[in-house]
């Protein structure tokens, strides 16, 4: 099973095929059971839930500070106890690497708190 946690995004532009349906199934085996492929094949969703605000924004945080590392930026949907990671590469339309990479050092952090 490929370990993306140990990866660093690659800068994508663009000109390149998203992953497929079954290429995006296949990566999703490596992340944490409750990451979710869009309907579309073209993201992956997870919600992490806190006991606490402050919590939730600690782990927002974290994941931003991923985000700023790799180059690589999430949407967020950031409540009271709830926050809502999704991933998708624009500029392919679709999955890369890159957001299972991101997925994997969340799911490490997510894992130590």
């Amino acid at each position: 099973m490929i370990d993306f946690a140990d990866r660093q995004c690659k800068p994508c532009e663009g000109g390149v095929a998203p992953l497929s349906s079954a290429q995006a199934r296949e990566s999703l085996k490596a992340l944490h059971a409750n990451w979710k492929l869009s309907d579309d094949g073209k993201s992956i969703v997870r919600a992490f839930d806190f006991p606490a605000f402050s919590r939730t924004i600690a782990f927002t945080n974290a994941v931003a500070w991923i985000a700023t590392v790799e180059g690589h930026h999430p949407e967020m949907t950031v409540s009271y106890s709830r926050c809502v990671v999704a991933y998708k590469t624009t500029a392919i339309g679709g999955l890369s690497d890159n957001d299972f990479i991101c997925a994997a050092k969340i799911d490490r952090i997510a894992a130590d708190s």
